[in-house]
Order: C-alpha cells, then sequence, then structure tokens
C-alpha cells in the first residue's frame, strides 16, 4: 500500500512538471489585465498587460524573451521613461500616433511603424492623436558577454512602406513584410537586433496557410492582428498537429522545437489575416 501511495505520489509530481513546462502559452489581449509596469510607474492615462515575459506568471519559462505585451496610452498622455543595460527592444505601434523619445531628441510616430530600441538608451512614447495609442513591447535579453552597438541613427520604419513576398517554402496563399532582422541581414526592411532574429508580418489570403513547421533554437511568437483562423501548436502523441482557434488578440510563445503554423479561416470578399511573428535566437556558445 505504501509503495503505491508513494507511485501515485510521483505520478501526480511529474504530472504538474508537464503542466507546469507546455511547449507554447497562449493569451488573448481581451483576458489578460493591465498591471504596473515600468513604462506606466507615474504615468497617468497609460496602462499596460504583461502577455509574456515580466509581468506574466509564465516569465520563467522563456530563455531569450524579457518581456512581451501591449501599452495603451490615452490621448495627451505619456509612458514613463525607461533604461535598459542588457536588453533590446522593439516596439510596434498597431494603433494612434505619437511621439517617441528616444535619447535626447523626439521623432513622430503612426500606426504600422516598428523601431528598434538599443540597450542603454533611455526612451519613451507619447500619445498626441485623437484616440488611444496602441503599441506592442517586445524586449530581448542581450546575452552576458555580448556587447550591442547603439545604431548612428534611429532605425524606424512604417510596415506599409515594405512590400509583400512570397517565400518558397510557405507557398503562394501567404506573402511575408520581412520587417527587422539581425544586424548583419541584408532581407530585412531593418537590419537592427542582435538577439530578435526576425520580426515580420504574414498576411493571408482566404483560406492561406503557414505551413507547420519547426525552429530547433528559436522562441516565436505569433500575435494575431486581424481575423480569425487556427494556430498549431505541437503534436499529438501520433505525430498530428495540434491546432487551436484563434482570433484577433490570440497570441501564442512557442518554445523551440514546437511544431507551429496557422490555418486562415477568411472567406473571399473580406480582409485578410494579419499575424506580426517574431523569433529570437537562443544563447549559443
Amino acid at each position: 500500500m505504501v509503495q503505491l501511495r508513494v507511485v501515485s505520489v510521483t505520478l501526480a509530481i511529474a504530472a504538474l512538471a508537464a503542466a507546469a513546462d507546455p511547449a507554447f502559452l497562449r493569451r488573448d489581449l481581451a483576458d489578460v489585465r493591465p498591471q504596473a509596469d515600468d513604462l506606466t510607474a507615474g504615468a497617468a492615462g497609460a496602462s499596460y498587460k504583461p502577455l509574456f515575459g515580466a509581468g506574466d506568471r509564465d516569465a520563467g519559462q522563456l530563455k531569450t524573451v524579457a518581456r512581451y505585451g501591449e501599452l495603451t496610452l490615452e490621448p495627451g498622455r505619456s509612458s514613463a521613461p525607461v533604461t535598459y543595460s542588457a536588453e533590446e527592444q522593439i516596439y510596434f505601434i498597431v494603433e494612434g500616433a505619437g511621439e517617441l523619445r528616444y535619447g535626447a531628441g523626439t521623432v513622430r510616430v503612426r500606426a504600422n511603424d516598428f523601431v528598434y530600441l538599443p540597450p542603454g538608451v533611455r526612451h519613451g512614447i507619447a500619445s498626441s492623436g485623437e484616440g488611444p495609442l496602441r503599441c506592442i513591447i517586445m524586449g530581448y535579453r542581450i546575452p552576458a558577454g555580448v556587447t550591442a552597438q547603439p545604431p548612428q541613427r534611429l532605425l524606424l520604419a512604417n510596415a506599409d512602406e515594405v512590400n509583400l513576398q512570397v517565400l518558397g517554402q510557405h507557398g503562394p496563399t501567404t506573402q511575408f513584410k520581412l520587417l527587422m532582422g539581425l544586424t548583419s541581414s541584408q532581407r530585412d526592411k531593418l537590419a537592427a537586433a542582435y538577439v530578435m532574429n526576425s520580426l515580420f508580418l504574414m498576411d493571408f489570403a482566404p483560406g492561406g496557410t503557414n505551413i507547420p513547421h519547426k525552429h530547433a533554437a528559436e522562441e516565436e511568437i505569433y500575435l494575431l492582428l486581424r481575423g480569425h483562423g487556427e494556430i498549431v501548436a505541437g503534436l499529438d502523441s501520433e505525430g498530428k498537429e495540434i491546432r487551436h482557434p484563434a482570433n484577433e488578440g490570440t497570441v501564442f510563445f512557442f518554445k523551440p522545437g514546437t511544431q507551429v503554423g496557422y490555418y486562415s479561416s477568411a472567406r473571399e470578399g473580406h480582409p485578410h489575416d494579419l499575424i506580426l511573428a517574431a523569433r529570437s535566437w537562443l544563447p549559443r556558445p
């Protein structure tokens, strides 16, 4: 009897460990409550929803992602200025217009702008439009021993200025906008980052598919900006892909080696589905 109890306890502990270490994490923007954050400290009219990383209950499961969340600023309001010594950040403006404060200067920003913010540079953002400003905040840990040199100028661009292209391995029903990559990138609009190696938009024609695949040494995040469909996250015991219903505002974090993909449910005549995706390298020797 004692032996059976020991076995039962052991199995229960193993089950809990497996549940605590899934191949992916899922969040839905509508369900996440704002929390206090560096960006909202003493900043009236500013709110931050932590999706992954800092402020989220499962932050310890992420290797490269320091934070990923949505900052909302009411008209005429500003975030608190922040500086991170070992974290590079990317801002993507989902909605609204305003000003980005970068070092001692400011620059106008608008919807679909994306910008690289290097470690050690003080920055913040303000809303100057008639409506709120919504911004996706992405932060990535700079590994020890890596020196991230601030670029000579602010690296900022707009996704509307980036051409759609077909990447052969994914077929013609999905087109990509390659927004930002590593400092060595020759293909992305901005060659800027050290850990975040690929920021891109996926545009899905009706019935379009991001063919399921995996990345052995990268973490990846999908944010469904528009539309609805099914996100692939992992495989079942028979090796078949597991599909999860997803709507606008659904966000998935995928651990390295997880099967990922997307099936659009858009119909002819409806707007194309749109996903903002980001991949980041695991620390390497």
